[in-house]
């Protein structure tokens, strides 16, 4: 409905009916909590003005000091005050000290993480001259709040989105169908893959300690396949639903499991999360300008926050934790490594297949903190998977349905039709190879997909 309408209005009042389309769709989950939205929405757009309105340098940070203590303050309030308190009770508790502080009683708002670096990016921008305020509050407060990527991005900058919505929106009968492509394609591995194997994931990282090394591996990689089907499978939703109100949005994965090491991992997973990381925290904490000391302590803060990021829990900060050092480690050896592979002159194709091993094989790894409900059971998994083994817990039925998908997927992966090109590459074909492939990817969704899906992972976030 909202599509047909935004058809049928004036390009100039299309911004109105989107923005009143993102808060009833926010609404639907929790009214109460539009409020949040609403004011980061109004104090970012103020302090905004009032930065470029003035070259004092201590007012300039004084307003940038008030952006980042009100939209983080409301991000630690609801997402990381139990953690926090609970925490220090632990350890005032084994000190023998009192404690009395409660747990606020709270629900944390969907997609909260999203937004907040989202419109924290535009303040940063205007304070470091990147980018000019917007001067209407209307188009401010969509970019803050369009539904398709609010409730887990991608996270856009202002500088990408805003200029879209001055320009009549580039919607036409191929870049409906793209959309349409796109959408069914981000769909398929949702309700295919990733519902499918977390019936699997879910059996056994559910029943920690009562499973055998062989099963924590499959659950794991099985995990891997999970986690990446239903976060990109959203992101490629959100891009295609987008499209369809002419708004292009950035790109999130790019075949990461591909990813020859750590580095390379980074920069095709949750491409808007990295981005943001390294372009307004490791750079700010002075990235690798300051020796290598100094960047091996930036790349620690970056990915301990990233984890942190993620969820108010331990075993998020030792993922983040994880990746921090071994980033650090390989950019400590580059020299060494270089020289290793100069002195023995291995085929490059070997080196390159090695590279993209270890490195699937290190973050499979870290991800059993991500996926474990508890740091114990994420330490009884990873010892199983190397000291007991025996007939693996295996779930045919679930397999055997998410294979099709799983044998797509990989097709999709090593023809490099990353997620922004599964729709763009039927540009250079006739219309009814894209109507043909949509209804494919519908009559695979309805064929192979799980019978009652599970709520997005990053929904949480």
């Amino acid at each position: 409905m909202v599509w047909g309408l935004f058809h049928l209005s004036p390009h100039r009042f299309r911004w109105v009916l989107m923005l009143l389309a993102s808060y009833a769709f926010y609404m639907c989950w929790n009214t109460f909590y539009i409020v949040l939205i609403i004011a980061s929405t109004l104090i970012d757009y103020c302090v905004g003005h009032a930065i470029a309105k003035t070259q004092v340098t201590w007012k300039r940070r004084s307003l940038l000091a008030l952006s980042l203590l009100a939209n983080l303050g409301l991000l630690f309030v609801f997402k990381y005050w139990n953690f926090f308190n609970t925490s220090a009770a632990e350890l005032c508790n084994a000190c023998h000290l009192p404690w009395a502080v409660p747990n606020l009683n709270v629900l944390l708002p969907v997609g909260i993480s999203f937004y907040t670096f989202q419109t924290l990016s535009y303040t940063i921008d205007v304070y470091r001259n990147e980018l000019k305020p917007e001067p209407h509050l209307g188009r401010f407060a969509l970019y803050v709040s369009f539904f398709p990527q609010l409730v887990a991005g991608p996270i856009e900058r202002a500088s990408r989105f805003l200029p879209q919505l001055q320009k009549p929106s580039k919607t036409n009968d191929s870049n409906n169908i793209q959309a349409v492509v796109q959408i069914l394609w981000g769909l398929f591995k949702k309700v295919v893959i990733a519902d499918r194997l977390a019936i699997y994931v879910s059996a056994v990282y559910g029943h920690a300690g009562e499973h055998n090394g062989i099963t924590y591996w499959l659950a794991t990689y099985a995990f891997a396949l999970q986690i990446y089907c239903d976060f990109s499978g959203y992101s490629d939703i959100a891009i295609g639903a987008a499209k369809l109100f002419g708004i292009d949005l950035m790109k999130n994965f790019r075949s990461p499991y591909f990813a020859a090491n750590l580095q390379d991992f980074w920069r095709r997973w949750h491409i808007s999360l990295s981005n943001w990381l390294r372009d307004y925290l490791y750079i700010s904490l002075g990235g690798s300008r300051k020796g290598e000391f100094r960047t091996a302590i930036s790349l620690m803060v970056t990915m301990l926050l990233g984890g942190l990021w993620h969820g108010a829990s331990w075993n998020f900060v030792i993922w983040g934790a994880s990746h921090g050092i071994a980033l650090w480690l390989l950019r400590a050896t580059t020299n060494y490594r270089r020289s290793v592979l100069e002195r023995i002159q291995l085929p490059k194709i070997l080196t390159t297949s090695l590279g993209i091993l270890a490195t699937f094989h290190f973050v499979c790894l870290t991800w059993v903190f991500f996926r474990a409900e508890t740091l114990a059971d994420a330490s009884l998994i990873i010892t199983g998977m190397f000291t007991h083994f025996g007939k693996p817990f295996i779930d045919a039925a679930v397999f055997a349905n998410a294979a099709i998908g799983i044998a797509l997927l990989l097709l999709v992966e090593i023809n490099k039709w990353d997620s922004s090109d599964v729709s763009g590459w039927l540009k250079s074909y006739p219309r009814t190879t894209a109507w043909a492939t949509s209804y494919l990817l519908l009559i695979g969704i309805v064929l192979f997909g799980a019978e009652s899906g599970a709520q997005f992972i990053y929904f949480q976030f």
